[in-house]
C-alpha cells in the first residue's frame, strides 16, 4: 500500500517549493489590482483599418488631456486596451474623436468601464472580508460536523491549512502572471479564488469523512496507518473527480478565446493545487497534530514514536 502519510514531510517540503517563488513575486511586485479595487477607467477600442498605434502613441495622446500615466495593452493587431486614472463621459468622447483624426480611424468603442476611488476601495475591503468569512464558515462547520470524533476542531484546522496553501498559490502565480503577462486582479478573479476555495476544502472533507467511517471499523488500529488507509480509499475517487473538472477547464482554456483564459488559468492552477492539499497536506496534519511531532522539529527525534 502507498505510504503517504509516512513520507509527509517530502510533501510539506514540496508544496513551500511551489509556493515560495510566488510569495517572493508578491512581496516584489506586488498583485496588480484592476480598476475594479482601485478605481479609475478602462478603454478598450479597435481600429478597424486593422493596423493599431504604437501604445506609445496613445500614451502621449492620453498625456495631452492631461491623463497621466495611461496603461496600454495591445490586444493582437487592431485592439488596444487603456486603464487609467477616471476618465468621464465627455472626456471619453474627445479621445475617441482624437483617435480618428489621428489615427486615420474608424475605430470601434469595445469597452469602456469607469469605477471611482471610494467604490474600488470598498470592494477591495468586501473581497478580503468574503475570504476571511469563508474561511472562518468552512472551520466553524467542519469542527460542527466531525463533532462525533475526537479532537473535531482539528479537521476544521487542517482543512483551512490546506486552503491557505492553494490560496497562496494561486495569489503567487497571479502576481508572477501580473508581472510578465500584464493580467490583473479584478471581479473574475476573486470568484475563481473563492471557487478554489470550495473545491479544496469538498476534496479534504472527503478524505475526513474517510477517516471518520475507519475509526468507528478499525478502533484498534494506529492513526497514522489509519489515515494513510484512508487517504489511499479515497485517492481514486479524489483524482478522477478533479480529473474531470481539469480535462474541461483545459478545453476551455485551449478553445475559449482571450477574454477567459484569465479566469481559467486560475481556476486551472487552483483545482490541481487543491487536489493536491487535500491528499498530501491536510490529511498529514492531522497525522502531526496527533504525534504532536512539534516537540522534535528542532531537535533530534525520539527512538521510537508509535502509540
Amino acid at each position: 500500500m502507498l505510504d503517504i502519510v509516512g513520507k509527509r514531510y517530502w510533501y510539506f517540503g514540496f508544496s513551500l517549493l511551489v509556493i515560495i517563488p510566488g510569495l517572493i513575486a508578491l512581496i516584489l511586485w506586488g498583485l496588480p489590482l484592476a480598476i475594479d479595487f482601485t478605481g479609475g477607467s478602462l478603454l478598450e477600442v479597435r481600429f478597424l483599418s486593422g493596423n493599431a498605434p504604437e501604445p506609445a502613441e496613445i500614451v502621449e495622446l492620453y498625456q495631452e488631456f492631461d491623463i497621466s500615466d495611461p496603461i496600454v495593452q495591445s490586444a493582437g493587431e487592431s485592439d488596444i486596451l487603456v486603464r487609467s486614472k477616471e476618465v468621464d463621459d465627455a472626456t471619453k468622447a474627445d479621445l475617441l474623436a482624437e483617435m480618428e483624426s489621428r489615427f486615420a480611424g474608424p475605430i470601434e468603442e469595445l469597452r469602456f468601464e469607469s469605477v471611482g476611488p471610494s467604490v474600488g476601495a470598498e470592494v477591495a475591503q468586501r473581497a478580503a472580508g468574503a475570504v476571511g468569512l469563508a474561511a472562518l464558515g468552512i472551520l466553524a462547520y467542519i469542527t460542527w460536523a466531525f463533532r462525533s470524533v475526537p479532537n473535531a476542531f482539528r479537521y476544521g484546522f487542517a482543512a483551512i491549512m490546506a486552503m491557505l496553501h492553494d490560496v497562496a498559490l494561486v495569489i503567487g502565480v497571479e502576481a508572477i502572471f501580473g508581472h510578465f503577462l500584464g493580467w490583473e486582479v479584478d471581479a473574475l478573479f476573486l470568484t475563481a479564488l473563492l471557487t478554489v476555495i470550495g473545491f479544496s476544502v469538498h476534496d479534504s472533507i472527503v478524505v475526513f469523512d474517510r477517516i471518520r467511517e475507519n475509526q468507528r471499523t478499525y478502533r484498534r488500529l494506529n492513526y497514522e496507518t489509519l489515515v494513510n488507509h484512508s487517504i489511499v480509499q479515497t485517492l481514486d475517487r479524489s483524482i478522477n473527480t478533479q480529473l474531470t473538472v481539469m480535462l474541461t477547464l483545459l478545453a476551455l482554456l485551449l478553445l475559449g478565446g482571450v477574454t477567459t483564459r484569465h479566469f481559467v488559468t486560475i481556476l486551472l492552477i487552483g483545482v490541481l493545487s487543491g487536489t493536491y492539499s487535500s491528499i498530501f497536506n491536510a490529511a498529514p496534519i492531522l497525522v502531526v497534530w496527533e504525534n504532536r511531532e512539534w516537540r522534535w522539529w528542532f531537535r533530534r527525534k525520539p527512538a521510537s514514536t508509535s502509540n
